[in-house]
């Protein structure tokens, strides 16, 4: 893990297994990795990406976080992310046309020890070319993305992910909400 934390803490796009798909990531305030990952995906750089944080302390350092929102994460049946508004110590470049962002409050052991030990969220973004399909395991992924990444986490290679994806729901501050993707 220390070799990781180097890699991203100096602008390194890492490939690694989520609680859903295999990502792309990188520390959630280094602005140069963002704009590789929008390359390296040729991805519009309009379309926003999303960030995972390790525990509820870091997730209202981030943003507001309306009643609604611990409801429907205590009530999610799989990976849950929320969008809100107006995220603090986020660069622009990360936030939706908006200024959105969606947040996940991961459940899996080794990425919130990963975040942790950043002390910093962590981007998340499939791992597949623009357009294309998710890759549930590691096989999946495009070897045009393998070869431009700096690190790939080793551990779940041959996992199958359970999940196409997180639900998303877009969550204002007046406890409004609309499902995105269920």
């Amino acid at each position: 893990m220390d070799k990781l934390i180097e890699v991203l803490k100096h602008d390194g796009v890492i490939l690694y297994p989520t609680d859903t798909i295999w990502g792309l990531g990188c520390e959630a305030t280094s602005v140069k990795a963002i704009e590789r990952i929008y390359e390296i995906k040729k991805r519009d750089a309009t379309k926003s990406m999303i960030i995972l944080v390790e525990n509820e302390k870091r997730l209202m350092d981030l943003v507001d976080v309306p009643e609604i929102a611990w409801e429907l994460m205590d009530l999610a049946q799989k990976p849950l992310t929320l969008v809100y508004d107006s995220p603090k110590g986020l660069p622009s470049e990360l936030l939706a046309p908006d200024g959105s962002i969606g947040i996940r409050l991961t459940k899996e052991p080794y990425l919130k020890a990963l975040i942790s030990k950043l002390n910093s969220p962590l981007v998340s973004t499939s791992a597949n070319l623009s357009g294309d399909k998710s890759p549930l395991r590691y096989s999946d992924i495009s070897k045009e993305i393998t070869a431009q990444v700096d690190f790939v986490v080793e551990q779940d290679l041959e996992r199958v992910s359970a999940y196409a994806g997180s639900s998303i729901i877009r969550i204002w501050k007046d406890s409004r909400i609309k499902v995105l993707r269920d």
